[in-house]
């Protein structure tokens, strides 16, 4: 799906798109991606992934997290008009396993 096109503006809502879980990507999958980055190229701010495990923080102390199915792989920070939007936006990507939507706070 495209979305239509429009300039970044300071009242845009913004919101955060986090992918858990991991498969090894096909030459399929890793063109559906590239895809579905153009498909958003207009309202993407920032876009990241997580190869390694992390550290889960707690008033215990820390402790390692593992790198599965249930870790944060990926996140994407684009702009969206609602919430309901950006679950469509997110929707459309092509690979994820499970996926979060959060719309960012602005100040």
């Amino acid at each position: 799906m495209s979305y239509k096109a429009r300039s970044k503006t300071v009242e845009d809502k913004r919101f955060m798109f986090l992918s858990f879980g991991f498969e090894k990507p096909t030459p399929e999958i890793v063109g559906a991606w590239g895809k579905w980055f153009k498909s958003i190229a207009d309202r993407m701010l920032e876009q990241g992934g997580f190869w390694a495990g992390g550290r889960e923080l707690s008033e215990n102390g820390s402790k390692n997290l593992p790198f599965g199915k249930d870790s944060i792989t990926g996140f994407v920070i684009f702009t969206a008009d609602s919430l309901d939007e950006a679950v469509d936006i997110a929707g459309e990507c092509p690979f994820v396993a499970s996926n979060h939507i959060y719309e960012i706070m602005s100040q």
